[in-house]
């Protein structure tokens, strides 16, 4: 009773429709290529990437991928391939690292032995033996202390003067924790003789 008719409306509220179409052409444009099929849209994605429908399928593949990738990276480190390296030991700024500790006789390499020793000797029921492996103890932690300060500031300066400009973030405790293992059991494996220049 009170509405318009379609004939009715005004001809500005045409002008409005017509200028939001065209404000908008994102939405009438065409993508410039026919749509695929579905069969050739499927097989394009199945292509593309491959991720199993099975949950505990696609587990045994990461932890297949994974047990290679480690299997690899232990090669790499017996027979130091630098291609193959863990990304904490490559690069020559490691490299040298590696060869400035193991180039030397380092106090905290003993650390282990020496403990086992301490020990040992605090089991013994003799209260001697007690105080002495006590003493041991304390005068291996400032060896190791003072050493490792030594070598903190020697290193620094090396990699100031040989590698400027270069970020050596990092390398300086790289290199104090490699001084704490055995030479035998460092990996990568070291490369210079004890007393060898880096």
């Amino acid at each position: 009773m009170f509405r318009r008719s379609s004939q009715d409306a005004p001809a500005d509220s045409v002008q409005l429709t017509e200028q939001d179409s065209s404000a908008r052409p994102d939405a009438e444009a065409k993508k410039g290529r026919p749509t695929p099929k579905r069969n050739d849209a499927e097989a394009n994605r199945r292509g593309r990437a491959y991720v199993p429908m099975d949950r505990k399928q696609a587990a045994r593949a990461a932890r297949d991928s994974g047990r290679t990738e480690r299997e690899r990276q232990r090669l790499a480190l017996l027979n130091n391939d630098e291609r193959a390296l863990p990304n904490r030991d490559r690069g020559p700024v490691r490299r040298f690292a590696r060869d400035f500790i193991d180039s030397r006789f380092t106090a905290a390499e003993w650390f282990l032995p020496l403990a086992v020793i301490v020990l040992v000797l605090n089991v013994m029921p003799s209260t001697s033996l007690k105080s002495i492996s006590l003493m041991v103890w304390v005068l291996m932690i400032a060896l190791i202390v003072l050493h490792s300060v030594l070598l903190a500031f020697s290193l620094r300066k090396q990699l100031a003067v040989r590698f400027a400009g270069q970020s050596t973030k990092g390398t300086v405790a790289y290199a104090l924790l490699r001084s704490l293992q055995m030479r035998r059991l460092r990996l990568p494996k070291p490369q210079v003789k004890r007393g060898q220049k880096p």
